[in-house]
C-alpha cells in the first residue's frame, strides 16, 4: 500500500509570478492544497524536501501527512499533480488533495506483468498489455502503489480479465471486470511473395541478344 509520509509545508501569502521567482530562488516550490470542506490553500516547501520524497516514492501515489507550520494543523493529502521544468526536469509545482482516511477516494494505480508467460518463452508469442492502469476505490489507508499480475501461466490465446486480478483488501475496481488487461498472441509471421517467384519460374529463362549496331553484317556461318 502507499507509504504514507511527513512533509513540512508553510503557508504561501505571495501568489504572484515575480513572487514564485523569489520563492524558487530561496530553494523553495510552490504549491496548493485542495478538497474535503476547505477551500484551496496556496503553500511553499523545500524543494530539497519534496525531491527527496518524490526519490523515495515507490509508485505513482503518495500519501502525505502535511505539517503546516503556520497553521499548526496537519492534514492528509494525496499528491495529486507534479509539474516539472521541461528542461533538467526539476519540480516546479505540486498539488495536494486533502483526503479523510475514513473516506473512500478514487485513484488509478500501475498495473505490472510480473514473470515471463509461456507462450511467449516456449512458443514465441507476444504479451499485450491493455491496461496500464487500474481504476479502483478505497481507503486512503488501503491504496497500493501499484498492482502486480503474474502473466507467467499465460499460453498463446490466453488472456487476464479485471475479474481475475487478485486485489489488495479492501480495494475494489472501478472499471468492468470483463475488460481484458493481459493477453498472448501469435507471433505474425510474414508472408513470403511465393505467387511472384512460382510466376518467374513458369515463364523460363530469358535470353537476352545483343542489338547489332546500324551497319554491322551478321558474321558467315
Amino acid at each position: 500500500m502507499a507509504k504514507q509520509v511527513k512533509l513540512k509545508a508553510e503557508p504561501r501569502p505571495d501568489v504572484g509570478r515575480s513572487a514564485v521567482r523569489k520563492l524558487r530562488a530561496r530553494g523553495f516550490i510552490p504549491a496548493v492544497i485542495y478538497g474535503g470542506n476547505d477551500k484551496p490553500q496556496p503553500l511553499q516547501v523545500s524543494a530539497r524536501d519534496i525531491n527527496a520524497m518524490m526519490s523515495q516514492a515507490s509508485g505513482e501515489n503518495v500519501l502525505v501527512e502535511l505539517e503546516i507550520g503556520g497553521d499548526s494543523q496537519s492534514r492528509t493529502a494525496l499528491v495529486q499533480g507534479v509539474q516539472h521544468s521541461p528542461v533538467g526536469g526539476e519540480i516546479r509545482h505540486v498539488d495536494f488533495h486533502a483526503v479523510s482516511m475514513d473516506q473512500v477516494i478514487l485513484a488509478e494505480v500501475p498495473l505490472e506483468p510480473v514473470g515471463t508467460a509461456v507462450g511467449v518463452k516456449t512458443f514465441g508469442g507476444l504479451l499485450e498489455q491493455s491496461l496500464r492502469v487500474l481504476a479502483i476505490e478505497c481507503l486512503p489507508g488501503d491504496l497500493p502503489d501499484r498492482i502486480t499480475v503474474d502473466v507467467s501461466h499465460l499460453n498463446i490465446g490466453d488472456a487476464i480479465h479485471v475479474r481475475d486480478i487478485q486485489l489488495p483488501q479492501g480495494v475494489t475496481p472501478k472499471v468492468q471486470v470483463d475488460l481484458t488487461a493481459f493477453s498472448v498472441v501469435a507471433p505474425v509471421v510474414e508472408e513470403q511473395p511465393l505467387a511472384a517467384e512460382a510466376e518467374a519460374a513458369a515463364a523460363g529463362p530469358r535470353v537476352i541478344t545483343e542489338k547489332k549496331e546500324k551497319g554491322e553484317s551478321a558474321s558467315p556461318p
